[in-house]
């Protein structure tokens, strides 16, 4: 386990290295090619040739791309200072420059989105995963029966129709035409968690409905497959009830696809749920990389790239280490 686990962190920081050196690069690439100077982004339109001259010094701008390079991976573990000669701007760990629209850190705006995204994403995980299995689960026991119809209709309707369709008829249902909920934006749940729950109801169910028709449906595909299993028949045989069957045996084979697919589904949710946050006006990290991408805010763009890289890497990386423990078949090699 030591040996796998030591193998699997070197390749989480070889991908994140990857990710870091193709970003690094698009930060130069797309201001020489769409004619832009950072130095310029950094000041606005309205300054002179002597502004800008201080500002690449200071930013090191002036310096080759690989020093640039390893001076923002430097400043990601241990800060840096932004020197222009007459004043050093300290910018403390973990460092990933500053905007060029607000001025403010990166990782401060990070910071700030985060537990709009964290609380988007792994409350409607919960649900998801809970609901989908559980749905694909009965209907592959109801096989061709009015149970086993119904689902697999929904479940289609939920992979069919889009987040923001949703997201619009949802409120219409139960917030304006049955008066269950209440239209909020977002509340940071240390302010108050009654209304941090009622404000992410909503979101958390129409970001749910999307995934647990998916999970439904490879649920029920996989469950099929391996009820028909020799060792689920030879279960039979022994006497064992049914629901030991279902639970110990077909149950904990059938769960290794789905939590693939979870860590893979929850990691880029990490990194911003885009159009659930756009839909109901929430201002995570999904927004502010979208935002970043209409005003050319490099920076930013950068950071949430890095951010959302981590949270998937690391993502696969529990996953993988729960496949021993899901099915004792596998074997960490």
């Amino acid at each position: 386990m030591l040996v796998y686990l030591i193998r699997r962190l070197f390749n989480v920081v070889a991908t994140l290295l990857v990710v870091s050196v193709v970003t690094f690069g698009i930060f130069f690439a797309v201001p020489k090619l769409t004619g832009s100077d950072p130095a310029l982004m950094y000041a606005g339109r309205e300054t002179n040739e002597t502004a800008l001259a201080g500002i690449r010094v200071k930013m090191g701008f002036d310096k080759p791309i690989s020093e640039q390079y390893l001076t923002f991976v430097k400043g990601i573990f241990v800060g840096r200072d932004y020197d222009g000669g007459t004043d050093v701007t300290h910018c403390a760990a973990p460092c990933f420059g500053y905007s060029f629209k607000t001025e403010a850190p990166v990782w401060e705006t990070m910071v700030d989105r985060m537990p709009v995204t964290l609380s988007l994403a792994l409350g409607a995980a919960v649900i998801w995963v809970i609901a989908g299995v559980a749905t694909g689960v009965i209907s592959a026991l109801k096989r061709r029966t009015a149970i086993d119809r119904t689902v697999m209709v929904g479940a289609l309707a939920g992979v069919s129709l889009p987040i923001f369709f949703t997201g619009m008829v949802a409120p219409a249902i139960f917030v304006y035409s049955l008066g269950w909920l209440d239209v909020s934006n977002y509340k940071p749940f240390t302010e108050d968690p009654l209304a941090w729950l009622n404000s992410l109801i909503l979101p958390w169910v129409t970001l749910a409905f999307l995934f647990a028709a998916t999970y439904a449906r490879i649920t029920r595909a996989t469950m099929l497959e391996v009820l028909g299993e020799d060792y689920i028949r030879t279960a039979r045989a022994k006497g064992l009830k049914e629901g030991v069957v279902i639970r110990k045996h077909a149950l904990r084979s059938t769960l290794t696809p789905i939590v693939t697919m979870f860590g893979l589904d929850l990691g880029g949710l990490l990194g911003g749920a885009v159009l659930t946050e756009t839909t109901f006006n929430f201002q995570g990290l999904g927004t502010a990389a979208v935002a970043a991408i209409g005003q050319g805010d490099l920076p930013v763009i950068m950071g949430v790239t890095l951010l959302a890289a981590l949270f998937v890497v690391m993502a696969n990386l529990i996953v993988d280490l729960l496949y021993a423990v899901i099915d004792p078949r596998v074997r960490l090699t």
